[in-house]
């Protein structure tokens, strides 16, 4: 009699442990999630030189306080607004480098591609692994051929002479 109950209790225990929460190791995303690039701080208000040069209020159009992040960010890696213009022609200093990262061209839809490509290298790696008694890490699971251990990557690159810097001790 004591048998069966002891089977049963393990058996309970299996269960209730294989439904822990594995945290941010799922590889499935829950839903869409929110989207982080949907608020954007506005630019600080600020007088302008002279009242009698004002453009004339947009409605619905853009306004001065307005975010721009792209133009914010080409002007703070030392770029100018001018080059966002799609009519503008890239500039003498650019030709090559757009040259070089374009001559294989460039598709639109990359981001879908590579997802699309990642699901199918997860579902192939998990092909053998769907029924499972306790939760596994799968992110390791997937990736364990693809991960670089920092310690040999630093020892081989000493074997060659590479000059490294000194890495943290073996855990």
């Amino acid at each position: 009699m004591r048998m069966p109950r002891t089977i049963l209790v393990l058996t309970l225990a299996a269960t209730v442990a294989g439904c822990s929460d594995i945290g941010l190791r799922n590889l499935r995303a829950p839903g869409p999630g929110p989207d982080e690039f949907s608020v954007l701080p506005v630019k600080p208000l600020t007088q302008p030189k002279d009242y009698a040069f004002l453009p004339a209020p947009t409605p619905g159009g853009a306004n001065l306080t307005d975010p721009n992040p792209k133009a914010d960010a080409v002007v703070a890696l030392g770029g100018s607004e001018a080059a966002l213009n799609p009519n503008t022609a890239i500039p003498a200093s650019d030709a090559a480098l757009v040259t070089a990262s374009s001559r294989y061209g460039v598709p639109a839809n990359t981001r879908q591609v590579v997802a699309q490509e990642d699901a199918d290298f997860r579902k192939k790696k998990q092909r053998f692994t769907r029924l499972r008694l306790f939760p596994v890490d799968r992110y390791s699971q997937a990736y364990r051929r693809e991960s670089i251990d920092a310690n040999n990557a630093n020892e081989a690159a000493r074997q060659r002479g590479i000059e490294t810097p000194s890495a943290p001790p073996l855990e």
